[in-house]
């Protein structure tokens, strides 16, 4: 008898935890009294739905107390589903309502579909950013190299949340414009005495269109100066105009010893010849002297003749 009792009372206990669980008696109390108007019987169905009814609940207190009137369940559910946050939305859009921001559900609920923090959003819109610059090298006219951070204040843009550029795009940009207006600029010293010269030039270009943020202020937080690339890149050209004449000069010596060479191998390709000819010279003197071409006084007069050369070639060297 004991025994079933104990069996009896467990399984009261079991169906009493089933029916609590996927019929949330508590939490209907709550939303009535809070002056939510939903029924017990939808409740149960968002359990089966495997949709959490407190997560639920809670958005539409919050919403009511807020006096939001474009938030019910059936959208909040349906965001749920969608693979939404429930809780940042109607937080966002409390936020907005309680900051004049003019901010629909439809609006929120697509934003934070986008994989954007819609809540965050709402805070910086009331709160700008202050976004930190990476060092941003350029270079005046006059070769001097300029590294410049600066400090960017940014308010979200609504409107352009779903869709638009990050903070990326955005520190790109200014970097961009940094480095066109110190480029731009005659000499760095002009730079260094007016720096807000370049957060001027920079803010007429827009750089916030097509992006999330809207550009508040650009403030040039500190310059520095780097090298002297003009005076670098004179020093380059000059080593390379050097190493370019050099490699003439040596092209043009390569030329002479060539030129000279050859003047040589001419020399002896004569001498050459001049031998063959002087080796031609008795075969043909006898022949002269066989035919009678040539006779003994004109053969001793050529020897007088050659003599004298030989001693004139003696005496002048």
């Amino acid at each position: 008898m004991e025994t079933t009792v104990i069996i009896l009372s467990i399984l009261c206990i079991l169906l009493l935890c089933v029916f609590f669980y996927y019929c949330p008696f508590f939490l209907w109390i709550s939303a009535r009294v809070s002056g939510v108007r939903i029924s017990l019987l939808q409740l149960v169905l968002m359990r089966i739905r495997k949709v959490p009814a407190s997560v639920i609940v809670r958005g539409l207190i919050e919403a009511h107390k807020a006096g939001l009137t474009d938030v019910n369940r059936d959208s909040l559910e349906a965001h749920y589903l969608a693979g939404g946050d429930v809780e940042k939305v109607v937080h966002a859009l409390v936020s907005a309502s309680k900051a004049n921001i003019d901010l629909g559900f439809k609006m929120a609920t697509a934003i934070d579909l986008a994989g954007r923090d819609v809540f965050q959003a709402v805070q910086m819109s009331v709160n700008p950013k202050v976004i930190d610059t990476p060092p941003v090298t350029a270079v005046a006219k006059d070769g001097i190299q300029l590294i410049a951070k600066a400090r960017v204040t940014v308010r979200a843009n609504i409107r352009q949340l779903v869709g638009g550029a990050g903070e990326d795009t955005v520190l790109a940009r200014v970097g961009e414009g940094i480095v066109s207006s110190i480029g731009s600029a005659e000499s760095h010293k002009q730079v260094l005495e007016n720096p807000d010269s370049i957060s001027k030039l920079v803010l007429k270009k827009g750089l916030d269109s097509g992006t999330a943020f809207e550009i508040l202020s650009i403030d040039i937080a500190d310059i520095d100066i780097g090298k002297n690339i003009g005076a670098a890149l004179q020093i380059d050209q000059a080593e390379a105009d050097k190493n370019i004449a050099q490699a003439k000069a040596e092209e043009r010596r390569a030329m002479a010893i060539a030129l000279e060479q050859e003047m040589k191998a001419r020399a002896e390709e004569a001498r050459a010849k001049v031998i063959q000819a002087e080796a031609e010279l008795p075969k043909a003197m006898a022949e002269a002297f066989l035919k009678g071409n040539l006779g003994v006084m004109d053969y001793y007069r050529l020897r007088n003749v050659q003599a004298d050369t030989d001693m004139r070639q003696s005496l002048s060297k």
